[in-house]
């Protein structure tokens, strides 16, 4: 299984991006059984949960994101969208997806977001 993470980048304060993570190499039905989250690591700073959707579409955010940031998914495409308005130099950071299912925990790879004031 591996989790392909794309869409990150570098924008001005205020700016917009959509990050997506694919789950290649899981079957559908382990994938729309998951938890599937976003999280994110500063420089310095730990690891933290951004944003999750669980297996019935009930979603989670953090409560410096909520009313800009929305998670999202595509069983179909075994997908995962992360949609981030109004962007804060404070979001920027390592941006990594996660899918969890029982016991198990996958990880992608990360990618950037940048944000400059």
């Amino acid at each position: 299984v591996q989790l392909q993470a794309s869409g990150g980048g570098s924008v001005q304060a205020g700016g917009s991006l959509k990050l997506s993570c694919a789950a290649r190499g899981m079957i559908w039905s382990t994938f729309t059984a998951s938890r599937r989250g976003w999280y994110r690591q500063a420089p310095g700073k730990q690891r933290e949960l951004v944003a999750e959707v669980t297996s019935d579409g009930m979603t989670n955010y953090q409560d410096s994101v909520k009313g800009r940031f929305t998670i999202s998914k595509d069983n179909s495409k075994k997908t995962v969208y992360l949609q981030m308005l109004s962007l804060e130099p404070e979001d920027t950071g390592v941006y990594m997806c996660n899918v969890k299912i029982g016991s198990r925990d996958y990880w992608g790879q990360g990618t950037q977001v940048t944000v400059s004031s």
